[in-house]
């Protein structure tokens, strides 16, 4: 199985053995795309899921720095901080696999917490609007977290 994310139509596909899985719909980097640290852009090029984080962790639990905090989002909740980048439900974290594009340097996708990760119900998916990351809906990226393994290929492309 594999993940090919269309930045361009802001859409997800699992393959697997030529046969699309699941499609859904992201929000990638609002910054448009590129690969610089610090850019708020959504790299591109061949990753791998390096780790996954929040196994059996409840829909909508808020992460921080890649820990649970116990928190669970809600409406009022979300009203408290209007302008945080909520990261929920599931994480993949992504590494580049290209030396020099998306790996290691300015450009270590790795390095610049890029992740799959699940977003409030009030994100607007299928538009770009994330500091980098790949917003999805919750109930997506917990299916993609049950399906997929550590080192699953990701390929972020136009």
């Amino acid at each position: 199985m594999h993940i090919e994310v269309d930045l361009g139509r802001q859409r997800l596909l699992l393959w697997n053995q030529g046969r699309v899985l699941r499609e859904c719909l992201v929000s990638t980097g609002g910054n448009g795309v590129g690969e610089i640290n610090g850019s708020g852009c959504t790299p591109r090029g061949r990753h791998v899921v390096r780790a996954k984080i929040g196994a059996g962790a409840p829909e909508g639990m808020l992460f921080r720095a890649r820990r649970p905090t116990g928190d669970v989002w809600t409406p009022e909740l979300h009203a408290r901080f209007p302008g945080r980048d909520w990261i929920l439900t599931r994480i993949l974290w992504l590494s580049g696999v290209e030396r020099g594009r998306n790996r290691l340097g300015c450009v270590d996708t790795f390095r610049r917490y890029i992740y799959l990760h699940g977003t409030p119900p009030t994100t607007r998916l299928g538009m770009p609007g994330s500091k980098g990351c790949i917003r999805m809906a919750n109930r997506d990226v917990t299916a993609l977290f049950d399906q997929l393994p550590v080192g699953a290929e990701v390929e972020l492309h136009e």
